[in-house]
């Protein structure tokens, strides 16, 4: 583990420690602060960065320089008086910050030898969110009422780890716990409903008797309209027919918990009505002791009630009245033990790990679908006439187009069909650049005023989930432009199929000319970007014309083998030019070749 000022990068877990506090971060920019670290007072160049960490895979520059902007954003670095990354320009970045090993005193703590929060046959790769939510538990145990928060986003194991975690401590019956789950639109139309279907949950249990006799004495109204009157009272619930007042459900759980103590789930509180956040703020601000602990689960943005959600979580926090558990992407060593799960063997083939932990970016429920779809596809299959021998990848996953599983489009698909046909063009005509995409080339692919669009992307992204505003971009021409990723690459796979072939075509085109303008007089230093907007948009001559100018800059810098590469990129679009620009092409590749070998 490597340690530097206040923060620790912890490679095994694949994350930075801020004290005790653990800071998750995407894959990609994990893996450039690691390499940076790694290498503390050098320049580093841009292509040694690519190379180091992309070597198969084209990268934008424009995509490297959002990672620095996360980078710096996380660490509260300031480019121009850098404290941690330097950097170079037209070169490259340097990691100026002093860089030491950790001693083992200050390594992030982990889960104690024989923990109860061993990680179940359930889930994976979780066993220190298991263990901090187990520590709330003791907490509780000592009559502290504990609220805490689990987010993430869609398929990254909420619901999982607060199942595993329920499972433990209730096995054996004493913890009680209440679930209730918040729907999309029911919010609008009904008050309190996650509340009300964690207690009809909870009168449904074996501890049902006792909670319905509680709420008949303490909240006669909530008992009423839950409509299950208990036949032990004296007095039936109907005859309580007052509004419900979150006081009187407060001592009422309060009055549970003296007896057993209590966990009250509420899954995707992103989709919460605003009475059932006022509850939890009671529940969270009362003073008196109770062996009760609320535990929500909610996704950072997407809902009408996340503004409301926000608030709350922020003043709970700053009063030190609730816990947060945020849950990043799962490391390569988790889906390699989540892959072996599913497949129930002891270690998954190494190519088939590496492609679904490329593909899936840490995303368990997005893992699991596509080890589902590859076996459907016939890609990953077990040997033998009775399919029970060892399990083989049938081909080389990385060279084949094994397309998004239908499951998980039509997950997508659900968080993009709610938005209008603005919204989602803009969010397509963004999927046409990469994962990180900025406001100028969504402008350029809808033909719209870049200020317009750079507001309407603003938006979208301050309420979507799957898209974030990274940073600023500067332009040749001294002006700015915001920068946005999606948060998960599939996410921009789905939105690029969506659109027809013709419609791509013509918005790559038009991304491809504004890049043009914009370095007007030195579009060679653009040319590789342009060419491959040329060549989506099937513009074969434009395409080759852009990939010879890639390659002649190529040579400037003396980088001989790129400028090789390029021009094979550029013949390989021979049938489509004359014989004689063809000629020529072979001639430069020549050219490159020969001053590779001297």
């Amino acid at each position: 583990m490597k340690e530097f000022a206040s923060f620790r990068l912890d490679t095994a877990d694949q994350c930075l420690w801020r004290g005790t506090e653990r800071i998750v971060l995407q894959p990609r920019p994990f893996a450039v602060l690691r390499y940076l670290v790694e290498n503390p007072g050098r320049l580093i160049t841009y292509d040694e960065l690519l190379d180091a960490l992309w070597p198969e895979t084209f990268v934008q520059p424009q995509v490297l320089r959002t990672y620095m902007l996360e980078l710096r954003k996380t660490l509260g670095d300031d480019a121009g008086e850098p404290r941690f990354i330097e950097t170079m320009p037209k070169r490259g970045y340097r990691f100026v910050a002093e860089v030491r090993e950790a001693t083992a005193a200050r390594r992030a703590p982990g889960p104690r030898a024989g923990s109860r929060s061993e990680a179940p046959s359930g889930i994976v790769g979780r066993e220190k969110e298991l263990e901090r939510l187990h520590a709330e538990l003791d907490l509780q145990a000592d009559g502290q009422r504990r609220v805490v928060l689990v987010c993430g986003e869609a398929g990254i194991g909420k619901t999982a780890l607060v199942d595993a975690f329920s499972g433990a401590v209730c096995d054996g019956g004493q913890v009680i716990a209440a679930r209730g789950q918040c729907v999309p639109g029911a919010g609008g139309r009904e008050e309190y409903y996650p509340v009300m279907e964690a207690l009809g949950h909870l009168c449904a249990s074996a501890e049902g008797k006792a909670a319905a006799r509680t709420l008949e004495r303490v909240a006669p109204a909530w008992l009423a309209l839950l409509g299950r009157e208990d036949k032990g009272t004296e007095t039936p619930a109907r005859a309580a027919a007052g509004e419900r007042a979150p006081g009187s459900l407060c001592a009422a759980l309060e009055e549970l918990s003296a007896a057993k103590p209590l966990i009250l789930i509420i899954e995707d509180l992103q989709w919460a009505d605003s009475a059932t956040l006022h509850l939890i703020a009671a529940l969270a601000r009362r003073r008196a002791q109770a062996k009760l602990m609320l535990l929500g689960t909610y996704r950072p943005r997407g809902a009408a009630a996340g503004l409301q959600l926000k608030e709350l979580k922020h003043e709970l926090l700053m009063h030190q009245l609730c816990t947060e558990i945020a849950l990043g992407p799962m490391g390569k060593a988790a889906t390699v033990k989540l892959l072996a799960r599913e497949l129930g063997i002891e270690t998954a083939p190494q190519p088939l790990a590496d492609f679904i932990h490329r593909h899936a970016e840490g995303n368990p429920m997005f893992a699991i679908v596509l080890l589902r779809h590859l076996i459907a596809q016939r890609l990953v299959m077990r040997q033998g006439s009775e399919g029970a021998g060892e399990w083989q990848v049938a081909a080389n996953l990385e060279q084949m187009n094994a397309g998004v599983p239908e499951e998980l489009t039509q997950m997508l698909e659900l968080g993009i069909e709610g938005l209008t046909a603005e919204e989602q063009a803009l969010l397509e005509a963004g999927s046409l650049m990469d994962v990180a995409f900025p406001a100028w080339a969504v402008a350029a692919a809808l033909n719209k005023d870049a200020l317009e669009t750079e507001e309407a992307c603003d938006a979208l992204a301050q309420r979507l989930y799957f898209v974030r505003r990274v940073g600023l971009d500067e332009l040749p021409n001294g002006g700015r432009s915001t920068f946005y990723v999606f948060t998960h690459g599939l996410y921009r796979e789905v939105l690029y199929q969506r659109q027809s072939a013709a419609r791509r075509a013509q918005r790559h085109l038009q991304i491809a000319e504004r890049l043009g303008e914009l370095f007007a007089g030195r579009e060679a230093h653009v040319a590789r970007e342009m060419a491959i907007h040329f060549e989506a948009a099937e513009n074969w001559q434009r395409s080759a014309k852009a990939w010879r100018e890639a390659a002649r800059y190529a040579r400037e810098r003396q980088a001989h083998a790129e400028a090789a590469e390029l021009l094979e990129q550029a013949l390989g679009r021979a049938r489509h030019l004359s014989d004689e620009e063809a000629e020529e092409i072979r001639r430069e590749l020549d050219l490159a070749r020969e001053a590779m070998g001297s």
